[in-house]
């Protein structure tokens, strides 16, 4: 395998409705203006965000937007940044997560600005996600792992051709002691 940092990806796609692009400096604040908002959907599933459980600050946003930039580019993480075309609005953060560039294999994450929910910019997003992963990174699966409970995105998953391979039962704990059951979907590529 290329060692993936010397994969030239680009730092922005395009859907019919989106631009995904990787985040950088300077976009902490847009960022935390929309955690904000969402924060009590976010906050439903702390076993599967727990970093929605700590304060969340333009400071914080913007080290989370300089993180994610340097991710990208050392290919630790694919993250991007959803924005309405017609607004320019920042709607939410989708990416590939906990690659393994052995197989190649990688994770869909993805969460959707409150407002903005029930649009289907999150189904739209990840399929372009995933087209990009099989395309650009010429992965072999793609999981998406998600809260058994989280019935909004166990649809996009299904949507976007998903195939539920196992549901794990109480495999974390989330931060009030309960224990949580977790879905694991796939994709393969077509080869």
């Amino acid at each position: 395998m290329k060692n993936p940092v010397l994969l030239d990806l680009p730092a922005a796609i395009q859907s019919q409705r989106l631009l995904l692009r990787s985040p950088r400096s300077g976009d902490g604040a847009a960022l935390h203006e929309t955690i904000v908002e969402s924060l009590p959907e976010l906050r439903r599933f702390l076993a599967s965000l727990p970093w929605v459980a700590e304060e969340q600050t333009r400071e914080s946003a913007e080290v989370f937007c300089r993180n994610a930039e340097s991710n990208f580019l050392t290919r630790r993480n694919l993250p991007f940044l959803m924005f309405a075309k017609e607004s320019g609005c920042l709607i939410g953060v989708c990416g590939l997560h906990r690659t393994v560039w052995d197989v190649p294999k990688t994770e869909v994450g993805y969460w959707v600005r409150s407002s903005e929910s029930g649009k289907g910019y999150v189904t739209e997003a990840v399929t372009r996600l995933v087209a990009f992963a099989f395309e650009a990174l010429a992965a072999e699966r793609i999981e998406i792992i998600t809260d058994a409970e989280n019935l909004a995105s166990r649809r996009v998953a299904e949507r976007c051709g998903f195939t539920l391979e196992g549901l794990l039962r109480r495999e974390r704990r989330a931060p009030d002691g309960s224990l949580r059951n977790t879905c694991v979907y796939a994709r393969l590529a077509d080869r």
